[in-house]
């Protein structure tokens, strides 16, 4: 019927009605949810954008902290300077101003425990001046460490929200002695031997490394560089045209199977620790004047020794050292010091060399007795031990022309109790077996357990054999040599490679004047190359001329990584190494 009809049409009709309203409001629930979606993904952002931007301020503080207490830790007096300002709340007081930077006018910082404007800085318990080995880049080394906690909290007084975060970072300060590489070069570290060769102990380049090896260069322990590693000799070598058929290979690689970079090492010298020209100033004397520089002077190998060797026309003076300005007269037993012209003939350098021979055997006899007779009674009581460093100046004007300087130590087989260490801003020369045995034995091949601590400083550092004799080398060099033992760390300069003359490279840092042929030079120590030579600057000629190359057996003095066994007078590096980086919570005191 009709009237049953017309009903469904309009039954209908409502309900498709009711659904578009259930759609509509669906609809509008959903952009609602957009809406609030939105809304609340924008304030967590807004939020994360402020707490993030204030842990950068928190940063921001510890950083400057960091960047005052590294800055005093390679001054003068280093760690005693950082302590120092630590006790005096210094540090404290350092956090980000609005008169450095407006942007920081809206931040409030705090140490956590109540005291605003101020950054937590504490020395962590038990960890002052301690020998311990070190992580990350310089895994491997000791060092005398300090460890330090630096912990600061931020908000920003005119942020959205109440954001309160903080951030602690604790670092080491750590002074790191050089003598701990078994190679270590300031300058271009160039290595290009013709035979096998095994590094034994850590490396280091504070510029770039150039291996062109003839065989297998091996290295045992860690190699880092500051600079960059790079297969071939350097650029403008005339004694290699191209890259050598040799290989190398890395017991303990880096991230790239290589070395690992790391910053550069330098000593605590303000005016340039890495510069080779402000580093030779370890090497010389305190000029007349006093130096401008406080901390070059407390570097200097002359300011460390305990007695300073001056040998003039007139004859041999002795004095104590700088810590009483040399005041103390010293009367060495004759022929401990003998003083020639013109004594021997270097062939590298194309000059007679007017030697000062220290006689390591009547030394001995004198610094080991206390005694007011024949003995060093006056040192042992000025510095409550036995002496043992020389500082030794030629200064002798009446020598023959065209003859060099130079300081040999002779008859080294066993040292003074004390150890030693002989520094000269001349070239060195160490004559026959030096510091192969003590009283109770005698070292051999990498066996060190029988040496004392010993460093040799200088210009340059020539090896002479067993075999040496003066009347035979008077006027030419490439006399036969016999099978010798050294035990001492090395520091001295090299002659730059230049397109005359290749280095000579690490192969040729000790240097040679004989026929080394099938004879062995067993060395044990550190070679660390700080500077150019400046005196003894003649050009490595290659072998043949003046000498043939021993056969190198060489390691690395492990007893240099026990600070008991340290040569005197022994330089150092000052880092500060970075550890735990921790992001914190709000500020615990409100």
């Amino acid at each position: 019927m009709n009237t049953t009809l017309a009903r469904d049409r309009k039954t209908k009709e409502g309900s498709v009605l009711f659904m578009v309203l259930i759609l509509i409001v669906i609809a509008f629930l959903m952009l609602s949810s957009v809406l609030s979606w939105s809304s609340n993904n924008a304030t967590t952002i807004a939020r994360n954008s402020q707490y993030w931007r204030t842990i950068g301020a928190a940063e921001a503080a510890t950083e400057k902290v960091l960047t005052r207490l590294s800055r005093d830790f390679q001054s003068v007096n280093g760690e005693d300077t950082v302590y120092r300002t630590l006790t005096l709340g210094s540090y404290a007081q350092q956090v980000p101003t609005a008169a450095e930077n407006s942007y920081w006018s809206t931040y409030a910082f705090s140490d956590g425990q109540g005291n605003k404007d101020q950054t937590y800085v504490n020395l962590v318990p038990g960890t002052r001046t301690n020998w311990t080995a070190l992580n990350s880049q310089y895994a491997g080394l000791f060092g005398v460490t300090d460890g330090y906690q630096v912990r600061s909290y931020a908000r920003d007084t005119q942020g959205r929200f109440d954001v309160s975060a903080g951030v602690q970072q604790n670092v080491q300060l750590a002074t790191i002695p050089v003598f701990q590489f078994a190679i270590f070069y300031n300058v271009d570290l160039e290595v290009e031997p013709g035979p096998n060769m095994t590094v034994t102990g850590r490396v280091h380049g504070n510029s770039d490394i150039y291996q062109n090896p003839g065989a297998t260069l091996t290295y045992q322990s860690a190699v880092t560089v500051a600079g960059d590693i790079k297969t071939g000799p350097v650029p403008g070598d005339p004694s290699h045209l191209g890259i050598d058929n040799g290989k190398v290979v890395y017991k303990t690689p880096g991230p790239d199977g290589t070395g690992t970079k790391i910053d550069q090492l330098t000593l605590p010298i303000s005016q340039g620790g890495s510069d080779p020209n402000k580093v030779y100033e370890i090497l010389n004397p305190t000029p007349p004047g006093g130096d401008t520089d406080a901390a070059v002077g407390v570097q200097r190998y002359y300011n460390k020794a305990d007695i300073i060797v001056k040998v003039t026309d007139s004859g041999v003076v002795a004095t104590s050292g700088a810590l009483n300005l040399n005041a103390t007269q010293v009367t060495l037993p004759g022929g401990i010091v003998t003083a020639y012209t013109n004594k021997f003939y270097n062939g590298r350098e194309g000059k007679g060399i007017n030697a000062i021979d220290i006689d390591v055997s009547k030394l001995k006899n004198w610094a080991d007795n206390k005694s007011s007779t024949g003995g060093g009674s006056d040192l042992w009581t000025l510095y409550g031990r036995e002496p043992n460093s020389i500082y030794v100046i030629d200064q002798r004007k009446n020598v023959p022309a065209g003859t060099e300087a130079g300081v040999r130590v002779v008859n080294g087989s066993q040292l003074p109790n004390g150890g030693l260490t002989v520094a000269t801003q001349d070239p060195i020369y160490v004559q026959g077996d030096f510091n192969t045995k003590d009283s109770t034995g005698t070292s051999s091949g990498s066996n060190t357990a029988h040496t004392k601590p010993s460093s040799l400083v200088a210009d340059a550092v020539t090896v002479l054999s067993n075999g040496w004799l003066d009347n035979q080398n008077a006027s030419k060099n490439n006399n036969p040599a016999t099978s010798t033992t050294v035990n001492a760390a090395f520091l001295a300069g090299i002659v730059k490679t230049t397109s005359s003359s290749y280095s000579g490279g690490v192969e040729n840092f000790p240097r040679f004047l004989e026929t080394w042929s099938g004879d062995t030079l067993t060395y044990n120590g550190s070679m660390v190359v700080l500077f150019y030579s400046k005196i003894a600057t003649g050009l490595w000629k290659g072998t043949g001329g003046y000498y043939s190359p021993p056969v190198r057996n060489w390691t690395f003095d492990i007893n240099f990584l026990d600070p008991h066994k340290m040569p005197p007078c022994t330089p150092a590096f000052r880092v500060l190494q970075r550890g735990d980086w921790l992001t914190l919570g709000r500020d615990p005191a409100g």
